[in-house]
């Protein structure tokens, strides 16, 4: 069902919103009247076919893109364009190569005019939060993939956003990392207690993340349905060998493929 935005109750609200990109006959729409709502220090995860608008909603919400129609607010604050109240992480690592560790982690502080001092304590603080206070002076070259990763979420968190959008974080990570980082990002989430609004196409990683997870249909991106995870916390890969597990999993593959979706 369609979870219809209170700009007052959440920290994300998306609103009747649409994005069509072009003109005319040879237009696409992408997003058809999506509505969502994602609370304060909600860990919500979204699931669709490729081409859904998946990750088109994050870039919206972002300010990195314009909505044909509807309202999207943060924080109860329309968004108009990017802010730093917005985190963003992506499946690229998007690190600036001629910077350390350390200084792409301080990027977003320095240029807010914190002051040296205090960027040391946030750069020296979420890069122990990630595990990499040995290798602040290291540069992204030095680095595997998913201490790369590690480094873009460490800069992502060093703004302190409120909100964390991250699309599809870990899909170019082998499968060991993988499950690696969704310790981490567990983890790391318990101790900041963010609102996220993860994208990805892993159903088990969906479930095993998420306080909910929301189903979106093929384009035109709709919601399909929204399932509560009530998995206890802390969770391990364990968990997804569980019989309830594996039926939420079917449930959600159900709704997918009853769109039409090859899962």
């Amino acid at each position: 069902m369609l979870n219809k935005a209170d700009t007052g109750l959440s920290a994300i609200a998306v609103e009747d919103v649409s994005l069509r990109y072009g003109e005319g006959e040879s237009s696409v729409l992408a997003l058809s009247n999506l509505s969502l709502g994602v609370k304060s220090n909600e860990f919500c995860v979204i699931v669709g076919p490729s081409g859904c608008g998946k990750s088109s909603l994050l870039y919206l919400i972002a300010g990195l893109e314009d909505r044909t129609s509807g309202t999207i607010a943060v924080g109860g604050e329309v968004v108009t364009e990017p802010g730093a109240d917005r985190g963003m992480v992506f499946q690229s690592y998007t690190l600036f190569p001629w910077l350390t560790v350390a200084q792409n982690v301080e990027y977003g502080p320095k240029l807010k005019g914190v002051a040296p001092a205090e960027r040391k304590a946030i750069v020296d603080h979420y890069l122990e939060e990630v595990g990499l206070a040995d290798f602040k002076n290291h540069y992204a070259t030095q680095l595997s993939g998913g201490m790369k990763q590690r480094v873009a979420i460490a800069r992502a968190l060093a703004n302190d956003p409120a909100v964390l959008l991250m699309d599809e974080p870990f899909g170019a990570l082998d499968s060991q990392t993988r499950h690696s980082m969704q310790q981490l990002l567990l983890r790391v989430w318990d101790h900041t207690k963010k609102t996220v609004l993860f994208v990805t196409h892993d159903i088990d990683e969906a479930i095993l993340l998420g306080d909910r997870v929301v189903v979106m249909s093929g384009r035109p991106g709709k919601i399909l349905e929204e399932l509560a995870i009530n998995f206890p916390r802390p969770r391990t890969s364990d968990l997804t060998m569980e019989a309830d597990f594996i039926a939420l999993k079917r449930q959600i593959l159900a709704l997918l493929r009853q769109d039409g979706a090859e899962y």
